[in-house]
């Protein structure tokens, strides 16, 4: 069996939607986010070295020059369609009016396809949220929620900042505007088990989004994660640990929610731990032969866990 059956990536989700391969463009939008400048906190989530922005684009003035810039990046894959994904901080952390000219501009280029948006449950207000769904009118518009987790003991740990309740209420804010909603959650925070881990999974399965982005644990220079690390507060996942909870996870969504990514890349300058993770190519590869090995099926126990809910 191949992987596309043993769970729904976006690139085939993509191929299906588009006709061809999409790129995604990596772009950063100059914004900030509430725990940076004052408003919550100023230090920043515990595991932030940069707002996921370590290989984005700036972007200045000119919108276009920025995604011609990172089209460059990905020229030798022999693109003609992308995503422009706001990757750095809070992509809706800004007055309505710069985002709207920025977010305007960046559908306005013809190749790119889908808009895609980093940012928080809590910074999303009605007068944005109406916004993104005037946009996605004139091409795709998905929201990508950063909730690492479901348990409040662990937000606070890493100062996520915010309740399970305002990524409920952004969901569902978000599909009444008709808007596709993708959620970040991370394996291996301090803390967690391997259940605690799959919990968070399927509650993301429930919520109704219509995608998923598994991130493994980095350890990052810079970071109050750092620190933590090197006085011995707690351990990174290995490889193995990493994929057997990956694999729980995978088969507690439902089958029709997208996989956007099965593991994550921090930059190397920047890396502590776990340094098997710096070989994306072999980390995806071991993930592959073991679903294929462990007969691994996305939402094979789906069934069980909505019954479950009831």
């Amino acid at each position: 069996m191949t992987d596309t059956l043993r769970y729904r990536s976006l690139n085939a989700t993509l191929r299906q939607r588009f006709g061809e391969k999409v790129y995604k463009l990596a772009l950063d939008g100059g914004f900030t986010c509430p725990t940076r400048d004052g408003t919550l906190d100023t230090r920043g989530c515990i595991f932030c070295a940069g707002g996921s922005g370590a290989f984005t684009v700036p972007v200045g003035k000119d919108v276009h020059t920025a995604i011609e810039q990172a089209k460059t990046l990905v020229a030798d894959k022999g693109g003609k369609k992308y995503i422009a994904y706001y990757q750095s901080y809070t992509g809706t952390y800004a007055p309505l009016e710069r985002l709207h000219a920025l977010y305007t501009q960046t559908l306005s280029h013809p190749d790119v396809v889908v808009l895609s948006i980093g940012t928080r449950p809590d910074c999303l207000p009605e007068e944005v949220v109406a916004l993104l769904g005037e946009l996605n009118a004139v091409k795709p518009v998905w929201v990508e929620l950063g909730l690492q987790t479901v348990h409040e003991a662990t937000a606070r740990t890493i100062r996520r900042g915010y309740p399970l309740a305002a990524f409920d209420d952004a969901v569902r804010r978000l599909h009444e505007a008709g808007i596709e909603v993708i959620v970040h959650m991370i394996l291996g925070l301090p803390g967690e088990t391997p259940e605690m881990m799959a919990e968070t999974a399927r509650y993301i399965g429930q919520s109704g989004a219509e995608g998923i982005k598994f991130q493994l644990l980095h350890v990052l220079e810079g970071t109050d994660l750092a620190e933590d690390y090197r006085k011995g507060r707690f351990s990174v996942l290995t490889l193995e640990e990493y994929i057997r909870v990956l694999e729980r996870c995978v088969e507690a969504i439902p089958a029709d929610m997208v996989i956007h990514r099965l593991t994550g890349d921090g930059a190397k300058r920047e890396l502590i731990a776990p340094l098997w993770s710096a070989d994306k190519k072999q980390v995806l590869n071991a993930i592959h032969r073991a679903f294929e090995r462990d007969g691994v099926i996305q939402g094979k126990h789906w069934n069980e866990v909505s019954a479950g809910s009831e």
